[in-house]
């Protein structure tokens, strides 16, 4: 049994704030009755709660995607530094958005948030290898030898073991990297172990999605049709 306030929210009807003024509309029924009482307790499993007359589901997936700036750290709480959870806008806190994986506080970029904690935990395991593509300027050339070290899998100063990775250079002091996991500050420390040390980095890929022509510190929701494409990763 749960609060039907609760279950609105959850459902993806609104804030605390708008789901009052929804039940207070009359604009909910359970069981086919109007009901205006957001402290009723309800069974999603054996009631039907609809709002204006569709059937609402309880936990709402939610799939957003940022293009971060730099100068957030990616964390749901920090206590000296400020977070990407301060980039979301209010109306949709109340969804209960995690960010995917980490982008550190330098890095720019693509990162997606989800309530889905299913979904989440599918795109950071190394064992589903989403591809992530990132844009880097850095000191020096990649050459060939490079190219080559990346794609037989980085070992790292610490022992760190990387799996095959892409190199593509795009001219002096330019590369394009592809990695197909997460590790901590993984792209700058594989640039560095080729003594290439990052000056700019910008995730531009994560699986089927892009930044497009998002602007920096904005965020997006995905469609129903990305949100499928994940899911099938």
């Amino acid at each position: 049994m749960q609060r039907l306030d609760k279950f609105l929210c959850d459902s993806g009807a609104g804030t605390r704030s708008q789901v009052k003024l929804i039940l207070k509309a009359g604009r909910v029924a359970v069981d086919g009755k109007r009901e205006t009482d957001g402290s009723r307790k309800i069974d999603p499993d054996s009631q039907k709660i609809t709002l204006d007359g569709e059937v609402l589901g309880g936990k709402y997936r939610a799939v957003f995607l940022m293009n971060k700036p730099a100068g957030y750290v990616t964390a749901t709480e920090d206590p000296r530094e400020p977070t990407v959870m301060e980039l979301l806008p209010q109306d949709i806190r109340y969804l209960d958005l995690k960010p995917v994986g980490r982008l550190d506080k330098a890095t720019e970029g693509l990162l997606l948030f989800t309530n889905d904690g299913d979904l989440l935990h599918r795109l950071i395991s190394p064992k589903n290898q989403v591809p992530k593509v990132y844009y880097a300027r850095h000191e020096g050339q990649a050459g060939e030898e490079d190219v080559r070290a990346f794609r037989d899998g980085l070992v790292l100063g610490d022992g760190t073991r990387c799996l095959s990775a892409k190199l593509e250079p795009l001219g002096p002091g330019e590369s394009r990297i592809t990695i197909c996991e997460g590790k901590y500050h993984q792209v700058r420390r594989m640039m560095a172990s080729r003594n290439m040390t990052v000056l700019y980095l910008e995730r531009r890929q994560e699986g089927p999605l892009s930044l497009g022509e998002l602007p920096r510190g904005s965020l997006r929701q995905l469609t129903d049709q990305e949100i499928q494409e994940l899911v099938q990763l």
